[in-house]
């Protein structure tokens, strides 16, 4: 009984009755040396095989760090490295994060030729702004925004400057059952399913390319 009121104080973020404090910038520095080495000083990863957490939604950085030391999201990369944060450690990594600015993508020229290239990405923008109604996707604006930066409220993460092969790895983790950690509406497995491996790595091109102030197609 008493590990389980322990695990639910912590699940609430309670900690000797009190709410955990926001996240602090100042000190989450201090505490991301162990983040660094795949993530970047700032967050800004240089292998696109590691996500960029700079500028990333502090609400859903702190949901998907509470998920890995819990088990519920499962990376082997990061298997133990969280285990000797407490929350208020997560809380501040999260919020340094948060705080950094995110170096800007270029989407990368795909088809054959310059006209294929160019009808590839005109694709992704087309599923990401406007869905599949034919196969039953919904736009990924829908809970991502018009300009990839996510909903604080609904922890739904920013997109937008993301590295290409991260994105399309999580497209078929969540495809393939293998990340399931989008909650008991199961949205982010549902859609991809539904989505072609064409589709997949088009909206991951153009949201590699997609930057905030930029809101229409460019070609």
């Amino acid at each position: 009984m008493k590990k389980l009121a322990v695990s639910l104080m912590i699940s609430l973020g309670l900690v000797a009755g009190t709410a955990l404090a926001a996240g602090d910038p100042k000190a989450g520095k201090e505490k991301v040396a162990v983040c660094a080495a795949c993530h970047g000083a700032d967050g800004n990863s240089l292998s696109a095989m590691y996500p960029k957490l700079a500028g990333q939604r502090e609400s859903y950085l702190v949901k998907q760090l509470q998920d890995i030391q819990g088990g519920q999201r499962v990376i082997l990369e990061m298997t133990g490295m969280l285990t000797d944060f407490n929350p208020q450690d997560l809380q501040d990594i999260a919020a340094y994060y948060a705080s950094q600015q995110q170096s800007p993508g270029v989407a990368r020229k795909m088809g054959v030729n310059e006209e294929q290239s160019a009808e590839l990405l005109k694709l992704g923008e087309r599923v990401y702004r406007a869905g599949d109604e034919s196969a039953g996707i919904p736009a990924c604006m829908a809970c991502h925004g018009p300009t990839g930066q996510g909903m604080k409220m609904a922890k739904y993460p920013a997109l937008a400057g993301q590295h290409f092969d991260y994105t399309v790895k999580q497209l078929y983790a969540f495809q393939e059952e293998k990340r399931t950690n989008d909650g008991d509406a199961r949205i982010m497995r549902s859609v991809s399913k539904r989505m072609t491996k064409k589709e997949i790595e088009a909206v991951a091109n153009f949201l590699q390319g997609l930057r905030p102030e930029i809101t229409a197609s460019t070609n």
